[in-house]
Protein backbone atom coordinates (compact mmCIF):
# COMPACT_ATOMS: atom_id res chain seq x y z
CA UNK A 1 0.00 0.00 0.00
CA UNK A 2 2.76 2.38 0.75
CA UNK A 3 4.55 1.71 -2.48
CA UNK A 4 1.07 2.16 -4.42
CA UNK A 5 0.72 5.69 -2.58
CA UNK A 6 4.70 7.05 -3.18
CA UNK A 7 3.86 5.69 -7.35
CA UNK A 8 0.73 7.73 -7.13
CA UNK A 9 2.39 11.19 -5.44
CA UNK A 10 5.25 10.91 -7.85
CA UNK A 11 2.82 10.83 -10.46
CA UNK A 12 0.87 13.55 -9.97
CA UNK A 13 3.77 15.65 -9.67
CA UNK A 14 5.30 14.35 -13.08
CA UNK A 15 2.08 15.58 -15.02
CA UNK A 16 2.05 19.11 -12.46
CA UNK A 17 5.51 20.32 -11.73
CA UNK A 18 5.04 22.02 -8.05
CA UNK A 19 5.41 25.17 -7.48
CA UNK A 20 4.52 26.19 -10.72
CA UNK A 21 6.69 29.38 -11.22
CA UNK A 22 7.67 31.13 -13.97
CA UNK A 23 10.88 29.80 -14.55
CA UNK A 24 12.49 33.67 -14.96
CA UNK A 25 10.85 34.42 -11.49
CA UNK A 26 13.03 35.50 -8.61
CA UNK A 27 12.73 35.95 -4.99
CA UNK A 28 15.20 38.25 -4.64
CA UNK A 29 13.13 41.12 -3.51
CA UNK A 30 10.95 39.15 -0.98
CA UNK A 31 12.77 39.79 2.10
CA UNK A 32 10.60 38.00 4.39
CA UNK A 33 10.70 34.58 2.36
CA UNK A 34 14.56 35.29 2.47
CA UNK A 35 14.32 35.99 6.26
CA UNK A 36 13.04 32.26 6.76
CA UNK A 37 15.53 30.33 4.46
CA UNK A 38 18.26 32.48 5.49
CA UNK A 39 20.51 30.15 7.88
CA UNK A 40 21.01 33.08 10.17
CA UNK A 41 17.60 33.38 11.11
CA UNK A 42 17.68 29.82 13.17
CA UNK A 43 21.38 29.46 13.87
CA UNK A 44 20.70 32.62 16.55
CA UNK A 45 17.27 31.74 17.75
CA UNK A 46 19.19 28.38 18.45
CA UNK A 47 22.67 29.52 19.33
CA UNK A 48 23.03 33.63 19.46
CA UNK A 49 25.43 33.29 16.73
CA UNK A 50 25.55 34.27 13.20
CA UNK A 51 26.88 31.39 10.74
CA UNK A 52 28.57 32.51 7.45
CA UNK A 53 26.95 31.17 4.58
CA UNK A 54 30.19 30.89 2.46
CA UNK A 55 30.66 27.16 2.15
CA UNK A 56 27.84 25.14 4.13
CA UNK A 57 25.74 22.48 2.34
CA UNK A 58 22.37 22.91 2.13
CA UNK A 59 19.84 20.19 0.94
CA UNK A 60 16.47 21.21 -0.45
CA UNK A 61 14.48 17.62 0.49
CA UNK A 62 11.60 17.46 -1.83
CA UNK A 63 12.74 20.33 -3.77
CA UNK A 64 10.11 20.06 -6.85
CA UNK A 65 10.45 22.40 -9.38
CA UNK A 66 13.38 24.15 -7.56
CA UNK A 67 11.96 27.48 -6.95
CA UNK A 68 12.81 27.04 -3.00
CA UNK A 69 16.00 25.71 -4.12
CA UNK A 70 16.59 29.68 -5.54
CA UNK A 71 15.53 30.85 -2.70
CA UNK A 72 17.87 29.21 -0.13
CA UNK A 73 20.63 29.91 -2.78
CA UNK A 74 20.08 33.57 -3.08
CA UNK A 75 19.43 33.60 0.93
CA UNK A 76 22.94 32.01 1.81
CA UNK A 77 25.49 33.71 -0.80
CA UNK A 78 28.69 31.12 -1.00
CA UNK A 79 26.58 28.18 -0.33
CA UNK A 80 26.33 24.99 -2.38
CA UNK A 81 22.48 24.07 -2.82
CA UNK A 82 21.65 20.27 -3.35
CA UNK A 83 18.12 19.32 -4.20
CA UNK A 84 15.92 15.84 -4.14
CA UNK A 85 12.74 15.51 -5.11
CA UNK A 86 10.97 11.99 -6.51
CA UNK A 87 9.44 13.81 -9.77
CA UNK A 88 12.47 13.23 -12.80
CA UNK A 89 10.59 16.32 -14.33
CA UNK A 90 10.60 18.42 -11.66
CA UNK A 91 14.57 17.86 -11.00
CA UNK A 92 14.83 18.75 -15.02
CA UNK A 93 13.02 21.82 -14.15
CA UNK A 94 14.47 22.65 -11.11
CA UNK A 95 18.27 22.46 -12.89
CA UNK A 96 17.23 24.83 -15.93
CA UNK A 97 15.93 27.21 -13.14
CA UNK A 98 19.26 27.91 -11.34
CA UNK A 99 21.27 27.92 -14.22
CA UNK A 100 18.50 30.70 -15.88
CA UNK A 101 19.70 32.20 -12.21
CA UNK A 102 23.41 31.92 -12.57
CA UNK A 103 23.48 29.53 -9.10
CA UNK A 104 27.34 28.64 -9.00
CA UNK A 105 26.94 25.76 -6.83
CA UNK A 106 24.24 23.42 -7.20
CA UNK A 107 23.20 19.44 -7.88
CA UNK A 108 19.74 18.10 -8.27
CA UNK A 109 19.08 13.89 -8.22
CA UNK A 110 15.93 12.03 -8.82
CA UNK A 111 15.48 9.68 -6.04
CA UNK A 112 13.13 8.91 -2.61
CA UNK A 113 13.92 10.68 0.48
CA UNK A 114 14.67 7.67 2.45
CA UNK A 115 18.07 7.47 -0.12
CA UNK A 116 19.33 10.47 1.20
CA UNK A 117 22.61 8.60 2.51
CA UNK A 118 23.44 7.28 -0.83
CA UNK A 119 24.75 11.17 -1.57
CA UNK A 120 27.20 10.92 0.81
CA UNK A 121 27.19 14.35 1.68
CA UNK A 122 26.40 16.23 5.49
CA UNK A 123 24.47 19.50 5.27
CA UNK A 124 24.31 22.13 7.45
CA UNK A 125 20.83 23.10 6.99
CA UNK A 126 18.09 21.01 5.21
CA UNK A 127 14.81 22.58 4.40
CA UNK A 128 12.22 19.87 3.93
CA UNK A 129 9.37 22.22 2.76
CA UNK A 130 5.61 21.08 1.93
CA UNK A 131 6.72 16.88 1.72
CA UNK A 132 7.04 14.95 5.27
CA UNK A 133 2.90 15.26 5.41
CA UNK A 134 2.38 13.10 2.09
CA UNK A 135 5.20 10.12 3.31
CA UNK A 136 3.68 6.86 4.24
CA UNK A 137 6.30 6.85 6.87
CA UNK A 138 6.90 10.09 8.83
CA UNK A 139 9.30 8.94 10.98
CA UNK A 140 11.18 6.87 8.69
CA UNK A 141 11.57 10.75 6.77
CA UNK A 142 13.14 12.32 9.48
CA UNK A 143 15.33 9.74 10.34
CA UNK A 144 16.54 10.13 7.04
CA UNK A 145 17.20 13.30 7.05
CA UNK A 146 18.51 13.19 10.46
CA UNK A 147 21.28 10.59 9.48
CA UNK A 148 22.90 13.41 6.62
CA UNK A 149 22.55 16.28 9.30
CA UNK A 150 25.94 17.27 10.73
CA UNK A 151 25.96 17.59 14.48
CA UNK A 152 25.07 21.09 14.27
CA UNK A 153 23.06 21.48 11.90
CA UNK A 154 19.09 22.43 11.37
CA UNK A 155 16.19 20.87 9.65
CA UNK A 156 13.46 23.15 8.54
CA UNK A 157 10.12 20.84 7.58
CA UNK A 158 6.39 21.08 8.61
CA UNK A 159 3.41 18.99 8.67
CA UNK A 160 -0.37 19.81 7.68
CA UNK A 161 -2.62 20.88 10.94
CA UNK A 162 -5.27 18.55 11.49
CA UNK A 163 -7.66 20.98 13.34
CA UNK A 164 -6.93 23.76 10.86
CA UNK A 165 -7.14 21.00 7.43
CA UNK A 166 -10.16 19.00 8.73
CA UNK A 167 -12.56 20.41 5.65
CA UNK A 168 -9.98 19.49 3.18
CA UNK A 169 -9.38 15.93 4.40
CA UNK A 170 -12.79 15.51 4.55
CA UNK A 171 -13.15 16.78 1.02
CA UNK A 172 -10.10 14.36 -0.34
CA UNK A 173 -12.51 11.50 1.42
CA UNK A 174 -15.38 13.32 -0.84
CA UNK A 175 -13.01 12.70 -3.80
CA UNK A 176 -12.34 8.80 -3.01
CA UNK A 177 -15.76 8.35 -2.57
CA UNK A 178 -15.95 9.61 -6.35
CA UNK A 179 -13.35 7.60 -7.52
CA UNK A 180 -11.22 10.53 -9.01
CA UNK A 181 -8.70 9.58 -7.14
CA UNK A 182 -8.10 6.31 -8.20
CA UNK A 183 -5.49 6.85 -10.56
CA UNK A 184 -3.22 10.14 -11.04
CA UNK A 185 -6.07 12.67 -10.71
CA UNK A 186 -6.16 14.18 -14.22
CA UNK A 187 -8.20 17.07 -15.95
CA UNK A 188 -11.32 15.45 -16.24
CA UNK A 189 -11.07 14.92 -12.59
CA UNK A 190 -10.66 18.53 -11.94
CA UNK A 191 -13.30 19.24 -14.06
CA UNK A 192 -15.39 16.52 -12.51
CA UNK A 193 -14.81 18.07 -9.15
CA UNK A 194 -15.45 21.79 -10.47
CA UNK A 195 -18.52 21.04 -11.79
CA UNK A 196 -19.96 19.28 -8.78
CA UNK A 197 -18.77 22.32 -6.52
CA UNK A 198 -20.18 24.94 -8.51
CA UNK A 199 -23.52 23.00 -9.14
CA UNK A 200 -23.86 22.76 -5.02
CA UNK A 201 -26.04 25.01 -2.84
CA UNK A 202 -23.80 27.76 -1.53
CA UNK A 203 -25.01 26.53 1.85
CA UNK A 204 -23.50 23.28 1.55
CA UNK A 205 -21.03 22.74 3.91
CA UNK A 206 -18.23 21.54 2.29
CA UNK A 207 -18.19 23.85 -0.28
CA UNK A 208 -18.26 26.74 2.11
CA UNK A 209 -15.49 25.30 3.89
CA UNK A 210 -13.05 24.01 1.10
CA UNK A 211 -14.01 25.78 -2.04
CA UNK A 212 -12.30 29.36 -1.92
CA UNK A 213 -11.95 32.02 -4.27
CA UNK A 214 -8.03 31.42 -5.38
CA UNK A 215 -9.44 27.91 -6.17
CA UNK A 216 -12.85 28.87 -7.95
CA UNK A 217 -10.34 31.39 -10.27
CA UNK A 218 -7.81 28.60 -10.90
CA UNK A 219 -9.60 24.91 -10.55
CA UNK A 220 -6.09 23.29 -10.76
CA UNK A 221 -5.44 24.65 -7.20
CA UNK A 222 -7.41 21.16 -6.41
CA UNK A 223 -4.52 18.75 -7.20
CA UNK A 224 -3.05 20.53 -3.98
CA UNK A 225 -6.02 20.36 -2.15
CA UNK A 226 -9.38 18.44 -2.57
CA UNK A 227 -7.34 15.75 -5.10
CA UNK A 228 -3.96 16.04 -3.41
CA UNK A 229 -2.53 11.98 -3.03
CA UNK A 230 -1.20 11.02 0.23
CA UNK A 231 -2.27 14.17 2.56
CA UNK A 232 -1.86 13.44 6.19
CA UNK A 233 -2.52 16.29 9.20
CA UNK A 234 -1.29 16.26 12.56
CA UNK A 235 -1.04 17.99 15.96
CA UNK A 236 1.43 19.42 18.13
CA UNK A 237 1.87 16.56 20.73
CA UNK A 238 1.45 14.14 17.66
CA UNK A 239 4.59 16.15 15.92
CA UNK A 240 6.25 15.97 19.03
CA UNK A 241 5.95 12.45 19.41
CA UNK A 242 7.57 11.83 16.29
CA UNK A 243 10.31 13.95 16.98
CA UNK A 244 10.93 11.96 20.09
CA UNK A 245 10.90 8.78 17.70
CA UNK A 246 13.39 10.09 15.12
CA UNK A 247 15.82 11.87 17.99
CA UNK A 248 15.29 14.95 16.71
CA UNK A 249 14.95 18.15 19.36
CA UNK A 250 12.48 21.00 18.41
CA UNK A 251 14.09 24.60 18.00
CA UNK A 252 10.95 26.67 16.96
CA UNK A 253 8.35 27.55 15.06
CA UNK A 254 8.92 29.70 11.72
CA UNK A 255 6.45 31.96 12.58
CA UNK A 256 6.08 31.64 16.06
CA UNK A 257 4.70 35.20 17.11
CA UNK A 258 1.60 33.75 15.82
CA UNK A 259 1.50 30.67 18.05
CA UNK A 260 1.85 32.96 20.95
CA UNK A 261 -1.47 31.73 23.39
CA UNK A 262 -1.14 34.85 25.57
CA UNK A 263 -2.28 37.12 21.99
CA UNK A 264 -5.94 35.31 21.64
CA UNK A 265 -6.67 37.15 25.30
CA UNK A 266 -8.07 40.48 25.01
CA UNK A 267 -5.67 41.96 27.33
CA UNK A 268 -2.51 39.64 26.56
CA UNK A 269 -0.94 41.83 29.65
CA UNK A 270 -3.23 41.28 32.35
CA UNK A 271 -4.45 37.84 31.67
CA UNK A 272 -7.09 36.23 33.84
CA UNK A 273 -5.66 35.11 37.24
CA UNK A 274 -5.52 31.20 36.90
CA UNK A 275 -3.79 31.94 33.07
CA UNK A 276 -1.44 34.52 34.87
CA UNK A 277 -0.30 31.82 37.42
CA UNK A 278 -0.44 28.42 35.12
CA UNK A 279 0.90 29.59 31.46
CA UNK A 280 4.29 30.78 32.56
CA UNK A 281 4.82 26.99 33.99
CA UNK A 282 3.80 24.62 30.77
CA UNK A 283 5.94 23.64 28.56
CA UNK A 284 6.00 24.54 25.18
CA UNK A 285 4.27 21.50 23.97
CA UNK A 286 1.48 21.85 25.57
CA UNK A 287 1.11 25.98 25.06
CA UNK A 288 1.07 25.30 21.57
CA UNK A 289 -1.02 22.49 21.51
CA UNK A 290 -3.49 24.78 23.36
CA UNK A 291 -2.88 27.32 20.92
CA UNK A 292 -4.41 24.64 18.32
CA UNK A 293 -7.00 23.54 20.24
CA UNK A 294 -8.47 27.48 20.76
CA UNK A 295 -7.16 28.66 17.42
CA UNK A 296 -6.61 26.63 14.49
CA UNK A 297 -5.77 28.95 11.73
CA UNK A 298 -2.49 27.74 10.77
CA UNK A 299 -2.56 25.43 8.00
CA UNK A 300 0.96 24.57 8.49
CA UNK A 301 3.08 23.10 11.89
CA UNK A 302 6.42 24.66 10.58
CA UNK A 303 9.55 24.09 12.87
CA UNK A 304 13.26 23.58 12.92
CA UNK A 305 14.74 21.39 14.88
CA UNK A 306 18.41 19.23 15.58
CA UNK A 307 20.42 16.63 17.09
CA UNK A 308 19.16 16.98 20.51
CA UNK A 309 21.57 18.78 22.81
CA UNK A 310 23.04 20.34 19.42
CA UNK A 311 22.37 23.71 21.30
CA UNK A 312 24.97 26.31 22.68
CA UNK A 313 24.40 27.13 26.35
CA UNK A 314 22.63 31.06 26.17
CA UNK A 315 21.08 33.54 28.21
CA UNK A 316 18.02 35.40 27.09
CA UNK A 317 18.99 39.10 26.79
CA UNK A 318 16.53 40.11 29.04
CA UNK A 319 18.74 38.42 31.58
CA UNK A 320 21.96 39.84 30.42
CA UNK A 321 24.29 41.55 33.30
CA UNK A 322 25.93 45.09 31.85
CA UNK A 323 29.34 43.20 31.26
CA UNK A 324 27.04 41.02 28.80
CA UNK A 325 26.01 44.30 27.19
CA UNK A 326 29.26 45.95 27.41
CA UNK A 327 31.51 42.98 25.27
CA UNK A 328 28.17 42.46 22.56
CA UNK A 329 28.53 42.84 19.06
CA UNK A 330 25.52 44.24 17.02
CA UNK A 331 24.23 42.74 13.79
CA UNK A 332 21.69 43.80 11.25
CA UNK A 333 19.64 40.81 10.01
CA UNK A 334 21.07 40.34 6.38
CA UNK A 335 17.88 40.65 5.08
CA UNK A 336 17.27 43.74 6.58
CA UNK A 337 20.68 44.98 4.96
CA UNK A 338 20.17 46.20 1.86
CA UNK A 339 20.33 49.40 0.00
CA UNK A 340 16.89 50.22 -0.69
CA UNK A 341 16.41 49.73 3.24
CA UNK A 342 19.70 51.92 3.85
CA UNK A 343 18.79 54.82 1.52
CA UNK A 344 15.27 55.36 3.50
CA UNK A 345 16.67 55.34 6.87
CA UNK A 346 18.57 57.90 5.25
CA UNK A 347 15.91 59.67 4.03
CA UNK A 348 14.27 59.57 7.01
CA UNK A 349 17.70 60.82 9.35
CA UNK A 350 17.69 63.78 6.78
CA UNK A 351 14.00 64.91 6.99
CA UNK A 352 13.55 63.87 11.01
CA UNK A 353 10.71 61.64 10.11
CA UNK A 354 10.00 58.10 11.34
CA UNK A 355 10.40 55.51 8.89
CA UNK A 356 8.10 52.02 8.98
CA UNK A 357 10.75 49.45 8.87
CA UNK A 358 8.42 46.80 9.26
CA UNK A 359 7.42 47.79 5.64
CA UNK A 360 10.66 46.52 4.72
CA UNK A 361 10.57 43.09 6.16
CA UNK A 362 7.06 42.17 7.11
CA UNK A 363 7.56 39.24 9.69
CA UNK A 364 4.41 37.19 10.46
CA UNK A 365 2.86 38.29 13.44
CA UNK A 366 4.14 41.91 14.10
CA UNK A 367 3.04 45.14 12.41
CA UNK A 368 3.68 49.01 12.70
CA UNK A 369 7.15 48.49 13.24
CA UNK A 370 8.32 52.21 13.59
CA UNK A 371 11.93 54.28 14.05
CA UNK A 372 12.13 57.66 15.02
CA UNK A 373 14.84 59.67 13.14
CA UNK A 374 17.01 59.00 16.59
CA UNK A 375 17.09 55.45 16.56
CA UNK A 376 17.71 55.45 13.05
CA UNK A 377 21.01 57.43 13.15
CA UNK A 378 22.12 55.04 16.33
CA UNK A 379 21.49 51.98 14.32
CA UNK A 380 23.16 53.38 10.44
CA UNK A 381 27.10 51.72 10.90
CA UNK A 382 24.67 48.38 10.87
CA UNK A 383 24.14 48.78 7.17
CA UNK A 384 27.79 48.75 6.40
CA UNK A 385 29.10 46.74 9.08
CA UNK A 386 28.46 45.56 12.55
CA UNK A 387 28.98 47.23 15.85
CA UNK A 388 30.26 46.83 19.16
CA UNK A 389 27.90 47.83 21.58
CA UNK A 390 29.78 50.61 23.08
CA UNK A 391 30.53 52.09 19.66
CA UNK A 392 27.33 52.67 19.28
CA UNK A 393 26.62 53.58 22.40
CA UNK A 394 29.62 56.07 22.27
CA UNK A 395 27.83 57.66 18.54
CA UNK A 396 24.52 58.00 20.47
CA UNK A 397 26.74 60.40 23.01
CA UNK A 398 28.00 62.25 20.47
CA UNK A 399 24.40 62.61 18.47
CA UNK A 400 22.69 63.48 22.08
CA UNK A 401 25.34 64.92 24.43
CA UNK A 402 22.18 66.81 25.90
CA UNK A 403 18.82 66.39 27.27
CA UNK A 404 16.11 67.60 24.65
CA UNK A 405 14.45 68.75 28.10
CA UNK A 406 16.44 69.99 30.53
CA UNK A 407 20.02 70.62 28.24
CA UNK A 408 21.78 69.19 30.98
CA UNK A 409 24.74 66.71 29.33
CA UNK A 410 23.52 63.20 29.10
CA UNK A 411 26.00 60.78 30.80
CA UNK A 412 27.33 57.61 28.91
CA UNK A 413 25.70 55.34 31.52
CA UNK A 414 22.06 57.09 30.15
CA UNK A 415 23.38 57.03 26.69
CA UNK A 416 24.05 53.38 27.28
CA UNK A 417 21.09 52.74 28.47
CA UNK A 418 19.19 54.34 26.06
CA UNK A 419 20.99 52.09 22.98
CA UNK A 420 20.21 48.83 25.33
CA UNK A 421 16.40 50.05 25.13
CA UNK A 422 16.81 50.80 21.29
CA UNK A 423 19.04 47.26 20.68
CA UNK A 424 16.36 45.22 22.79
CA UNK A 425 13.47 46.02 21.10
CA UNK A 426 14.79 45.42 17.02
CA UNK A 427 16.24 42.13 18.78
CA UNK A 428 12.88 40.93 20.01
CA UNK A 429 11.10 42.24 16.50
CA UNK A 430 14.34 39.84 14.66
CA UNK A 431 16.16 42.78 12.72
CA UNK A 432 19.03 43.02 14.86
CA UNK A 433 21.41 40.26 16.31
CA UNK A 434 23.08 40.74 18.78
CA UNK A 435 26.36 38.24 20.10
CA UNK A 436 28.32 37.93 23.15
Amino acid sequence: MSSEIVKKIRQQYESEPYPNVPLEDSPKDDANLLYFHNLVTPYYLRNQEIPSSEGKVILDAGCGSGYKALILAEANPGAKIVGVDLSPKSIAVARKRLAYHQVEHFEFHAMPLEELPSLGLEFDYINNDEVLYLLPDVAAGLNAMKSVLKSDGIIRTNLHNAYQRAGVFRAQKFCQQLGLMDEDPDDLAVEILQETMEALKNSVNLKQRTWRPEIQTNPKRALMNHLLQGDKGYTIPEVFALLEVAGLEFIELLNFRQWDIARLFQNPDDLPAFWGMSLPGLSVETKLHLYELLNPIHRLIDFWCGHPKSAKQTVPITEWSDRDWHTASVHLHPQLKTEKVKEAAVAGIDRLISLEIGQYLPLPGLSGIWLDSSSMSCLLPLWDESQSMMEMVQRWHQLQPLDPITLEPIDLESAFATVRGIVSTMVEYGYVLVER
